[in-house]
């Protein structure tokens, strides 16, 4: 389905999936109302600049529409912070289950690639181009609540804040505050100069916030039992946290699943125990034509590596969900008495003031 436009022609880009004349099926596809056909990018012929636009309105939108799926299909809540945040301090949020910080069972947290993406997605093209399960963390979210486990879905990638061009006294006022917050680069300024955009506060890379939500939240946490789930650029930011924050971490985390991770502990600098600790908690799902978990082998690998069935990184994570799951229940039958905790004990006594924070 594609659109002549002409030369002084302006369209204008939809706001909302009922503009677009898309829904998601019963299927979670993305479908066109009338048509029924898959999104289709090339919407206005020979206009890139419009059809890039209009494919960034749909990200958007996308991204709204899975933060409401987070909050009422999974019943999330959406936590702000830096916690002692003033009222010009530009501020980031993840989300948490009931209950997470006080489960005292196993905490599952979901970290994923680095990009458009936000919380709850895997994969925005996944998500546009195949289904709602496949390209968001909704099926892990409901796997891990299903087994009793608590859960905190990370926001890496919301990094700045976007000001509109007439609120140009609030863009003053908050990189005034950001001057005093960060240590800040030159391409840092340029940004500034040039966009309406202003870093977040404890926020400003995934690393960053991965470190803070860890320190604020995650090692004060109950739960005795801690995994990570990571995707791409999400396992370099959690080998960061081990080496930043190594015997907190080692002490805390029972297990890790990589899933096309783009980590390398050599380049980080991890030295003897981080490496050491890597090779006996965590494995690695790798992009690989070899058929789903079967051992794949590497050179100097860090951790044991099996394939993720796939080489495509945006379905990496779907395919991988059960046999994920299944290694976290090992490690942990394994290495503690304790095993994935199947009794709904501590998920539904979460307190006010932990939602609050």
């Amino acid at each position: 389905m594609e659109k002549r436009m002409g030369l002084t022609e302006l369209p204008e880009i939809p706001k909302t999936l009922e503009e677009f004349r898309y829904y998601f099926n019963e299927k979670g596809q993305l479908r066109h109302k009338v048509t029924q056909e898959p999104f289709a990018f090339n919407y206005y012929k020979n206009a890139l600049d419009w059809n890039h636009r209009r494919y960034e309105a749909l990200n958007h939108i996308i991204t709204q529409h899975v933060y409401g799926l987070l909050e009422k299909e999974c019943n999330l809540t959406r936590i702000w912070f830096p916690v002692a945040a003033t009222e010009h301090t530009p501020r980031s949020f993840f989300y948490m289950s009931e209950g997470a910080l006080a489960n005292p069972a196993t905490l599952i947290v979901l970290l994923q690639d680095r990009g458009v993406i936000r919380a709850g997605q895997w994969s925005q093209q996944a998500i546009i181009h195949d289904c709602l399960n496949s390209g968001t963390q909704i099926p892990f979210i409901k796997y891990a609540l299903k087994e009793h486990c608590g859960v905190i879905v990370l926001n890496p990638n919301d990094n700045f804040l976007e000001i509109k061009a007439e609120d140009s006294d609030a863009v003053n006022v908050l990189v005034k505050v950001e001057d005093n917050a960060f240590p800040e680069s030159k391409a840092e300024a340029r940004v500034k100069k040039e966009a309406p955009q202003v870093l977040k506060k404890h926020s400003s890379s995934p690393e960053e916030h991965t470190m803070y939500i860890w320190d604020y939240f995650i090692a004060n946490c109950a739960a005795k039992n801690v995994a990570f789930v990571t995707h791409g650029y999400g396992g370099l930011a959690f080998v960061d946290l081990l080496i930043q924050r190594t015997q907190e971490v080692e002490l805390k985390v029972f297990a890790v699943a990589f899933i096309a991770s783009v980590h390398n502990v050599q380049h980080q600098g991890a030295d003897h125990e981080v490496q050491s600790w890597i090779h006996k908690h965590c494995r690695s799902w790798v992009l690989s034509s070899v058929p789903i978990n079967r051992p794949v082998p590497f050179l100097n690998t860090d951790c044991p590596r099996v394939s993720a069935g796939t080489e495509r990184p945006e379905l990496a994570p779907w395919l991988c969900l059960n046999y994920i799951f299944k290694f976290l229940r090992k490690v942990l039958k394994d290495q503690k008495p304790e095993a994935l905790s199947r009794s709904p004990i501590a998920t539904r006594s979460f307190t006010k003031k932990n939602t609050e924070l």
